[in-house]
């Protein structure tokens, strides 16, 4: 099995999760539990960084569908960042660009809640 790992840091009031390795159906639960512990201790400002992501399946990219609509109802936001091209790619080929706002950087992100 792949290797997959999340870092979660705090930003002021926004979350930040660094994903490291393969997203994909056996590791994409650990990320559901980190969304599922922010949104337990209402985290709803939450910037997702790609920067050390490896792979992502279907399987990682339903993680997102399932996470937005409660996130966005608690008038928070899930955006996106440091996708590598390959990862940005599959992002982009199933219309996620429409759906989520992706950053060049981490930074970028965060600056973008506080505008």
């Amino acid at each position: 099995m792949a290797d997959f790992s999340t870092i979660l840091k705090e930003q002021g009031d926004i979350s930040v999760i660094k994903l490291n390795g393969y997203l994909d159906a056996h590791t994409a639960p650990v990320l559901e539990n980190k969304f599922d512990e922010l949104i337990r201790n209402s985290k709803y400002k939450i910037v997702v960084d790609f920067g050390e992501l490896a792979y992502i399946s279907s399987a990682g990219l339903g993680v997102f569908m399932a996470y937005i609509e409660k996130v966005r109802e608690n008038q928070g936001d899930i955006k996106l960042s440091s996708m590598s091209d390959k990862v940005y790619n599959i992002f982009d080929l199933l219309g996620f660009p429409l759906l989520y706002e992706i950053y060049k950087s981490e930074e970028e992100a965060i600056k973008n809640f506080n505008e």
